[in-house]
């Protein structure tokens, strides 16, 4: 997600603008690196080429910017991150300390609220800047497109969030994205994050078990994938990321499950949106069933896209008449 992200951050920023890289893949940054020189070449944009820099540490990433952009695995990772950052403390990087001019961390990940939460209070608390969660939607497909989809939460100091600091980070997120949802304080745009993902988990089952069995009874999975997205049981899973070949260009369904989001990733967010569950008593019906079955998927087909539930259950099907469009 965030090599797209960053390409597309590199391509819409002012060409004056020094865009800093890390990854731990340092391979990676350069790969990065070279891809914007050749685009920027070939433009004839030659300063965007050099406007890149790969830096050796985050620590060293944040000390040299203003707007610190993360995009993280899970939540062991954001804290190992932010530890090395804030430890020892960030120097303020203006005299006047504001919303609109204060070093501003938006992480993009997808971890819990409470870990996200107790980040945040630990940057303002250092006075090493602001932070604000920002996890996004739109898979692979929309972080290339641009098309993300970014949920907000600001840190409050009235109950409703920060206005002026949500005004400030709304254009930085737009381009990366078409849609920004401002959910409220530091922690509400991972709550929206995990309420929306529970349900993308449970769909994505739900449009393999449906293609599954209509295909089981005898259907085209052209038509039938036709017949239910232009009806009452469409949804993302069926439209944009369907699990037959053929079906949605574009989709990991299209090069073997290859890309995409992992079985790993999903089932690491079902988990988070479980524990916020426990925390808060809430009933999830169907988040058990669903774990277990994202375990044995992944026990059979690691770091493929998650829609590979489908074939997961093709095989577990007995009818013998069958397309292997999804193969």
């Amino acid at each position: 997600m965030g090599y797209p992200m960053a390409l597309n951050l590199r391509a819409k920023i002012p060409e004056s603008d020094n865009l800093i890289i890390h990854d731990q893949n340092r391979e990676l940054s350069q790969k990065f690196k070279e891809e914007v020189g050749i685009a920027a070449a070939g433009a004839g944009a030659k300063g965007k080429a050099n406007a890149i820099e790969v830096s050796d540490s985050p620590r060293e990433l944040a000390e040299k910017s203003e707007i610190i952009i993360s995009v993280l695995p899970g939540p062991p990772h954001v804290k190992s991150v932010f530890g090395h950052i804030l430890n020892p403390r960030l120097f303020p990087i203006s005299e006047t300390i504001s919303a609109e001019t204060d070093r501003l961390f938006i992480d993009c990940s997808t971890i819990d609220p409470t870990s996200s939460t107790e980040i945040a209070n630990a940057v303002h608390s250092s006075s090493s800047g602001r932070f604000v969660d920002a996890p996004m939607s739109g898979g692979v497909v929309g972080a290339r497109a641009s098309t993300l989809t970014f949920m907000l939460g600001c840190p409050t100091h009235n109950g409703n969030g920060d206005g002026k600091l949500a005004a400030r980070v709304t254009p930085i997120l737009q381009l990366m994205g078409s849609k920004v949802v401002h959910m409220g304080t530091s922690g509400m745009g991972l709550a929206g994050k995990l309420a929306n993902n529970y349900l993308l988990a449970i769909s994505n089952i739900a449009t393999a078990e449906a293609m599954n069995l209509g295909i089981g009874l005898g259907l085209d999975p052209v038509q039938l994938a036709d017949l239910i997205n232009g009806s009452s049981g469409q949804c993302w899973s069926s439209k944009i990321n369907n699990p037959i070949k053929g079906i949605s260009p574009g989709a990991p369904a299209e090069r073997d499950f290859e890309g995409g989001f992992s079985v790993g990733l999903m089932k690491k967010d079902l988990g988070l949106a479980m524990k916020a569950a426990r925390e808060h008593g809430v009933e999830l019906e169907l988040a058990r069933r669903a774990e277990d079955v994202y375990e044995d998927v992944e026990e059979e087909e690691r770091g493929k896209d998650f829609s590979v539930v489908y074939r997961w259950l093709e095989g577990r099907s007995t009818g013998g008449n069958r397309s292997r469009r999804g193969r």
